[in-house]
Order: C-alpha cells, then sequence, then structure tokens
C-alpha cells in the first residue's frame, strides 16, 4: 500500500486529493498537513468526506510528513513548494500541484524568484512518459493540459504553423477565495474573459509545444458560470492540406495507448468529475483552419486526478488505477 501526505490539504486540490484517493485500492491517505486548521476533523471541512475519513489535519513540517509516506502532493499556492521539496525529495516522490517546477528557467519572468531551481519531469504523461522514473513530478496547470492535448498531435508532425487557443474555464479553477471573476455577482449569467493576451500558462503551452515543434501560440482565457470544467477551442492554421480523413489517423494513433483520451463529442458534463480529456476534430474545407475542441474537468484531469496519474505511473500502476469511472452527467 502506497503511503500518501497531502501537504495543503484545505483547498479545492486537496479536498479533491482526498475524494479520489479514498477509493483508490493501492494508496492510503495517512497524513494531511494544514496549519490554520490543526486538530480539525477532515471530515467536518470537507463535509462530503463525512464517513470515509476519520484523520485531522496535522501542523508538522515536511520532514515529520517525509518520515510517515511514500509520496507527497503539495497541495499549496504558488511559491510555497519550492520551500517544501529541498526536505522532501530525497525521502519520498514529490507531485507538486504549484506552478513552481513547471517551468524551469522561464519561471522568474513569468512567476517571480525562484529559491530551488531543480529539474522537474513535466507531469503530462501522455507526452512523459519519462514521469515513471521521476522523484519530482510538476503537475501541468489546468489550461496548458486541455490545450497541449489538443494542439500535441500534429505540432509534433510538423503540420502546423500557429495555433490559437480559446479557453473557457469554471470558477473552481481561481481557487477556493472569492476573485473579482469568482464572486457570483459578477459571474452570474455572464462570461469574463482576462489576461487576454498575458495569462501565464501561456508559458507552459509554448513550453511543451515547442518541445514537440515549431509553432505560434496565442491563447485566451474566459471564466464562465460553471463550477468546474474547461472547454478549449483550438483553431490550428495548417501548412497543408491534409484531410480531415488523416488527421483523424493521426489523433488516434498518437493517443492510441492513452486510456484518458477520448473521441467524444466534448462537453464539460460528460467530463466532470473524471480524468477524462475529451477531443474532437473537425476540418474547415475552405482554409487552412483545423479547429480541435477539448474539454476537460479542471479540478481532476486539469489538477487532482492527473497528479494521481501520475503517481500511478510513478508506482508502476495502471494509470487508470483508482480513476476509471464515468461523469456525473446531470
Amino acid at each position: 500500500m502506497i503511503r500518501v501526505g497531502i501537504i495543503g490539504g484545505s483547498g479545492y486540490t486537496g479536498s479533491e486529493l482526498l475524494r479520489l484517493l479514498v477509493q483508490h485500492p493501492e494508496a492510503e491517505v495517512v497524513v494531511v498537513t494544514s496549519r490554520a486548521l490543526e486538530g480539525v476533523l477532515v471530515a467536518d471541512v470537507h463535509r462530503h468526506l463525512k464517513g470515509f475519513y476519520n484523520l485531522r489535519f496535522a501542523n508538522v513540517d515536511a520532514k515529520t510528513v517525509a518520515n510517515q509516506t511514500d509520496v507527497v502532493f503539495l497541495a499549496v499556492p504558488h511559491g510555497a513548494a519550492m520551500g517544501l521539496v529541498p526536505d522532501l525529495v530525497d525521502a519520498v516522490k514529490v507531485i507538486d500541484l504549484s506552478a513552481d517546477y513547471r517551468l524551469g528557467a522561464e519561471y522568474e519572468a513569468v512567476y517571480g524568484p525562484h529559491t530551488d531551481p531543480r529539474e522537474a519531469v513535466y507531469g503530462l504523461p501522455e507526452l512523459h512518459p519519462e514521469v515513471a522514473h521521476a522523484r519530482l513530478c510538476a503537475n501541468p496547470g489546468c489550461y496548458p493540459t486541455g490545450a497541449i492535448l489538443a494542439a500535441a498531435p500534429l505540432v509534433k508532425e510538423g503540420l502546423v504553423d500557429e495555433v490559437i487557443f480559446d479557453s473557457k474555464s469554471g470558477i473552481s479553477g481561481a481557487g477556493a477565495a472569492p476573485t473579482e471573476t469568482s464572486h457570483y455577482p459578477n459571474l452570474a449569467e455572464n462570461i469574463i474573459a482576462y489576461q487576454v493576451t498575458q495569462h501565464r500558462h501561456k508559458a507552459e503551452i509554448v513550453q511543451e509545444l515547442g518541445r514537440l515543434g515549431r509553432v505560434a501560440v496565442n491563447f485566451t482565457p474566459h471564466v464562465i458560470p460553471s463550477i468546474r470544467g474547461i472547454l478549449t477551442t483550438a483553431h490550428l492554421l495548417l501548412n497543408t492540406m491534409i484531410d480531415g480523413e488523416e488527421i483523424v489517423s493521426l489523433y488516434e494513433t498518437f493517443y492510441a495507448k492513452c486510456p484518458f483520451i477520448r473521441f467524444n463529442v466534448p462537453s464539460l458534463k460528460s467530463v466532470r468529475g473524471t480524468n477524462f480529456c475529451d477531443l474532437s476534430l473537425e476540418r474547415d474545407n475552405a482554409t487552412r483552419r483545423l479547429v480541435v475542441i477539448s474539454a476537460i474537468d479542471n479540478m481532476v484531469k486539469g489538477a487532482s486526478g492527473q497528479a494521481i496519474q501520475n503517481m500511478n505511473v510513478m508506482f508502476g500502476l495502471d494509470q487508470t488505477t483508482g480513476l476509471w469511472s464515468p461523469a456525473l452527467s446531470l
């Protein structure tokens, strides 16, 4: 049994880790930390977990967590993980859900100063099989997950010059603390575009697609009045007149061994609560445009579910272990 620690268990990603791991046949959560909630029952904070956990939040340091566990999930704000990883990574495997280790040398230009510039494996298992050998896994951001998976096969084949990502996310992506774009009166019956050309997740998309080939990347995010999910419409400007059937075959071959990639009519309700990424493809025969639409649950495939998928790979388990379940579609 894999002994699991969660540092930062009070927020949305911590809550989702707990919800998903309680059903995992090969893992057991043994410690969950929160400085503000020390001694409080986990199920008194995450009330949907009543009857599933008797754990209490602990206020202990990273070394103490490492001594009790085999893997530690860091569900902490950006900038906090870099202060914890040095005390963890030599003792246990670490999966960081923040942005601290996703960008390497580019981190400081996007987020600010970095105090622990070690390398991590980017935790998108569909593109990075080396996750299997990682001690430190940098779990991807939610927007980049849906965007990268939508474009990767064509970029790798050198068939696209430019891609325009238009992404729409549920409000849970903003975290548990209310913000201007997640406060109900501002968002109800509304859609808000924000950080229109300079969202920090663009750097991840550029980095990962740049590893596959040369492509110009454009990205604009929106918040919609939905709790969960990200729907990304990717407009890929092709440099050849490849037909639609060839493109479908290329995508099916590329993702043939990826159990969480489905070719399905993408909708948020079809992936709600799951680790799936649903894709659809349509060629605009009048232009050089291919439209790829992806749908993910931002809290699962875009965060905690993908983190558990990475854990499965790192411990030699089937990727689907503890994650193979249908969506709550209504």
